[in-house]
């Protein structure tokens, strides 16, 4: 009876399974999916930072292989964006230069040959500018019966137009700054040719040595200086811009056309200045030093013709 009293133990032991979903096989699934994002990121890049000749470089490969490679392996471009030996070297600073390298080479600008080449072009445009207008003086009918009067030249202010007197034939009424109605018309003509070029004009009055004195103290000195302001308003008439007058002087009988005969009635005459740049900036330095304001043309040439008598 105490056999059957003493049952045996029976121990279970239960034996757990991992399931399906619930193991670590997402985890390789994502690490997948994040290389495949990063080799996509790394393609777009790529592509965006590679030349159009590579590009096509590498499309030709694709294409023919063989082809490619017997031509060097290099696109149908020659520019390339990708550096040549696998890229820059990032940890080199601005500037620094390594052993056995020479210096990246410097651009340098020669500033007086540009202003050579800018008075060259100037020139040019000036010597230009004289050609056109002794076309129109043979083209105008008016002005080619005076053509001898009108002198042209090329000097280191600019272009120079000279209208001159002749024995028979004066430019002005005796002795006062009203125009002849010839002379009015030229400098008209010239006023509305000279409107179209950029540069900036001077006109000087100029007599012989006749001594003129009145009673008034009105001498060659005021003569010359009214007879170019004269001239002025007629260029004025013409289409001449008032603003690109810059200089208006009388130089009576200091600078005669004919130094052997001061009294000859070509030293009567109006000299008109194309001025180029250098002396244009030289008139404005002076009429600062004069205390003038630089937009007063008329205002800055008074005082230029008061400093010189």
């Amino acid at each position: 009876m105490a056999d059957e009293g003493m049952r045996p133990i029976i121990v279970k032991r239960i034996k757990k399974t991992a399931g399906g979903h619930h193991g670590g096989a997402w985890k390789i699934a994502y690490a997948d999916f994040v290389t495949a994002m990063m080799a996509f990121f790394l393609l777009m890049w790529l592509l965006g930072s590679t030349s159009k000749g590579d590009l096509e470089g590498i499309s030709d490969f694709f294409k023919n292989p063989l082809k490619v490679a017997m031509s060097g392996g290099s696109g149908s471009g020659d520019s390339s964006s990708v550096i040549k030996g696998g890229g820059a070297d990032l940890t080199r600073r601005n500037g620094q230069v390594k052993h056995g390298e020479s210096p990246p080479e410097h651009k340098t600008y020669d500033l007086n040959a540009a202003k050579a080449a800018l008075e060259r072009a100037e020139g040019e445009r000036l010597r230009t500018l004289k050609t056109k207008i002794e076309a129109i003086i043979e083209a105008n009918p008016t002005l080619k019966k005076y053509k001898n009067q009108l002198l042209l030249d090329i000097t280191s202010e600019g272009l120079r137009i000279q209208i001159v007197d002749e024995q028979n034939r004066p430019m002005f009424a005796l002795a006062k700054a009203q125009l002849q109605p010839y002379t009015r018309d030229i400098l008209e003509v010239l006023g509305m040719v000279l409107n179209d070029v950029p540069n900036r004009i001077g006109l000087s009055g100029h007599t012989d040595s006749t001594p003129y004195y009145s009673d008034a103290g009105y001498s060659n000195w005021e003569l010359s200086a009214d007879r170019a302001n004269a001239s002025r308003r007629a260029m004025v008439v013409g289409g001449l811009a008032d603003e690109k007058i810059l200089r208006v002087v009388g130089l009576a009988a200091a600078a005669p056309l004919d130094r052997a005969d001061p009294f000859n009635p070509i030293n009567r005459r109006i000299s008109i200045i194309v001025m180029n740049k250098r002396t244009e900036d030289a008139v404005m330095r002076d009429a600062a030093t004069l205390d003038v304001p630089a937009e007063d043309g008329e205002a800055a040439a008074k005082a230029v013709t008061a400093a010189t008598q």
